[in-house]
């Protein structure tokens, strides 16, 4: 056991049957200056609410600090943290900078009972060059209801002042590559830490604690710092559920300023969307009281169709849903739509069927609802009107309605439908300001004009330009890896060529067989590569698991934004085959197996977690053929992703959203062309693992 850290994670995951102690009622952690639950700058055992999504800041002396955290799920949560240094060089008078980022992860292995500690063991930078390296076990215990107090070893940069020894043996040499270290984990000089935590009201907090990082880079090394205590202090303001101040005394010489911005992607700031309201069921005569209401000739008027289409699309228009096509018989009517506006695809089909209810003939006993995306038919959500009238002022009616809904493959158009000539084709465009980062504080704000041809059902002529306005960013060190610069020249794409052309693609969406989905893209794909890319996808409507395979053939633009590529005259042909799975709960993984932008072979995976009201956040890995010292100081790419939807923060019906990746570093190993469009993430919503955690919206 002495020389090897997996017997202590062994035992402390063991340990988790402890949970079987006494009920009770734990208090929720206080995120401390690294972003991470904690005190001041040390962590702590709790942890944050499931779900929760932080952004936090610091401002101590020349030291800047960013971190973005997630509480995976109720045990586990991860950071990605920026930090800048000012006056790094101290050798060159000036205000020389120097940048890190890096990745971490905690799990609680016990959760707080009336006589055991909420117990946490922590990983800090784990896959970066080992400037915040560091490991940790930390317990917290709250003492009442306004008290908590924490104590816990650390090693690494955590273990770096007050040693009592390294109890499983010496930590080796930090690897330069950013792969993950895990010799390290655990090993070397372990110290001790300690503090505690006191709510003097509802909105104030204080923090008190011993810190066991001697700070032997900021301050001894580079002069940035005095650390001349070990003591920390510090009060917090908590204004509100979202948002929490902290101002400190660090190290017995400087004072730090902290900001937390704290969202729940369970619960919508705005408290909810607004929109149309949706009409009542309109429920037919009862056959007895009115036969004639029943009879079925009506499907042989000529002009039945045309003006039956055209009242559904006028119903429909102010949820923002258009009418594809819609074909019926006396008992049956299919109708496909196409929804622009609400985020919930079981709203926009509770929504399509209210508006059948009052549009089609009482013959007609089944809708069939065939979602469009992109020209498509995504899935087919069969609905008996009879329990649409029945179920509406029920209890539980959701629930009763999705056990008679049937979910499968959306089929051909059929032969008979009569389509709206008014729909194709259609010219759309937006400007709107965009954001574009480059890193965590850095990047450019300016205009994006898009523009969307939609030539007919599968076909889509589509382009972005976007002018940069105001920046941060710079070109920073000229690129020096071995591989073909596909993406490690991103910085000489974003400050050459302004406006700049970013996308000019024309796509096809197909279905060439039951449960089979396909594109074909050809143009300028992304900002640096064009070319053509292909794609299949098996995905059955009820399945938990798809597959897919892609093949590109693409060559990297010129850095100035225009039409060509004499630049890098470089052109290479990539492929993937790919599984996706749905864990359930929102939990989603993909793994991508082929070649990469480079040319290397390799795979990627990745996991996200999905919420009803469309956040997502996720992280990936990928590994390939090229050696971690080839690819550059992070060793591999990874990163973290995610998207807010803007109605859960606006409360305004919009399927829009924003999203962010952010790595650690950038690479041209694992690199993959960025495509709009790919076939997953179009159709999922329309399929049960995506209709089925939102489907009590049906009856908004």
């Amino acid at each position: 056991m002495h020389n090897s850290p997996r017997c202590l994670l062994a035992f402390l995951a063991a340990s988790t049957a402890l949970s079987l102690a006494p009920a009770f009622a734990e208090g929720t952690g206080t995120l401390n200056i690294n972003g991470a639950t904690g005190l001041i700058d040390m962590p702590s055992g709790e942890t944050q609410k499931d779900a929760t999504f932080s952004f936090s800041t610091l401002v101590v002396g020349p030291i800047t600090r960013a971190t973005l955290s997630f509480q995976v799920s109720e045990r586990l949560s991860g950071s990605f943290r920026f930090q800048a240094w000012r006056d790094w060089d101290t050798l060159i008078p000036g205000d020389a900078k120097e940048s890190d980022r890096s990745m971490d992860l905690r799990y609680q292995v016990l959760k707080e009972g009336k006589y055991v500690p909420a117990l946490t063991i922590g990983l800090i930078d784990f896959t970066g060059q080992g400037l915040f390296s560091s490991e940790y076990i930390a317990a917290t215990k709250n003492l009442g209801d306004r008290l908590k107090v924490t104590g816990g070893l650390g090693w690494g940069r955590l273990g770096s002042d007050g040693g009592i020894g390294a109890p499983f043996g010496d930590r080796p040499a930090v690897s330069p590559t950013g792969t993950p270290n895990a010799d390290q984990w655990f090993r070397g000089e372990a110290a001790p830490f300690a503090g505690v935590e006191y709510k003097i009201s509802d909105n104030w907090t204080f923090k008190g604690e011993y810190s066991s990082d001697a700070y032997l880079l900021e301050d001894g090394t580079r002069g940035l710092i005095d650390r001349a205590s070990p003591f920390n202090f510090g009060f917090e303001y908590q204004r509100n559920a979202n948002m929490r101040f902290g101002i400190y005394s660090l190290y017995g010489s400087e004072v730090g300023l902290t900001f937390h911005l704290i969202l729940d992607p369970k619960s919508r700031m705005s408290g909810g969307v607004t929109g149309a309201a949706p009409v009542p069921v309109l429920a037919r005569p009862a056959r007895s009281a009115d036969p004639d209401a029943y009879d079925g000739g009506w499907v042989t008027q000529p002009d039945a169709g045309p003006i039956l289409r055209k009242n559904l699309a006028k119903r429909l228009a102010a949820d923002g849903i258009a009418v594809e096509d819609i074909a019926y018989t006396a008992t049956t009517v299919q109708v496909r739509i196409r929804n622009g506006r609400i985020d919930a695809g079981s709203q926009a089909v509770g929504r399509t069927a209210r508006a059948l209810s009052h549009v089609m003939p009482a013959s007609v006993e089944v809708f069939e609802i065939v979602p469009v995306v992109n020209g498509i038919g995504a899935s087919k959500i069969t609905i008996r009107r009879s329990d649409l009238e029945g179920l509406e002022y029920t209890a539980d009616n959701a629930s009763l309605l999705r056990e008679r809904v049937t979910v499968t493959d959306a089929g051909p158009v059929p032969a008979y439908a009569i389509g709206d000539e008014a729909l194709y084709p259609k010219f759309t465009w937006s400007l709107r300001p965009a954001l574009r980062f480059s890193e965590p504080l850095k990047g450019d704000i300016g205009l994006r004009l898009s523009a969307t041809y939609d030539i007919a059902p599968g076909l889509i002529l589509s382009g972005s330009i976007y002018t940069q306005i105001a920046s941060n960013t710079d070109l920073g060190t000229p690129s020096t890896s071995p591989l073909q610069h596909v993406r490690t020249d991103a910085s000489r794409y974003t400050e050459s060529g302004n406006p700049t052309l970013e996308r000019l693609t024309f796509a096809w969406y197909g279905r060439p067989a039951p449960d089979v989905y396909s594109r074909l893209t050809v143009g300028y794909l992304e900002r640096m590569h064009a070319g053509v890319s292909g794609e299949v996808l098996w995905k059955p409507v009820d399945s938990q698991l798809a597959l897919g395979a892609e093949i590109n053939y693409t060559l990297q633009r010129n850095t100035d934004g225009g039409l060509g590529f004499d630049e890098y005259n470089y052109d290479v042909v990539t492929g993937y085959v790919s599984a996706y799975y749905d864990f359930g709960n929102g939990f989603l993984g993909q793994v991508d197996v082929g070649k990469y932008l480079a040319g290397d072979v390799g795979a990627t995976i990745s996991v996200d977690r999905v919420f009803a009201n469309g956040w997502r956040v996720g992280a990936f890995a990928t590994v390939t053929d090229v050696s971690a010292a080839d690819f550059g100081e992070t060793g591999f790419d990874k990163g973290i992703r995610f998207t807010i939807p803007l109605n859960w923060a606006l409360g305004t019906e919009t399927r829009r959203g924003f999203g962010v990746t952010m790595r650690p570093g950038t690479g041209d190993g694992g690199a993959r062309v960025d495509v709009d469009g790919r076939l997953y993430e179009s159709i999922r919503d329309y399929h049960t693992d995506g209709l089925d955690p939102d489907w009590g919206r049906v009856w908004r």
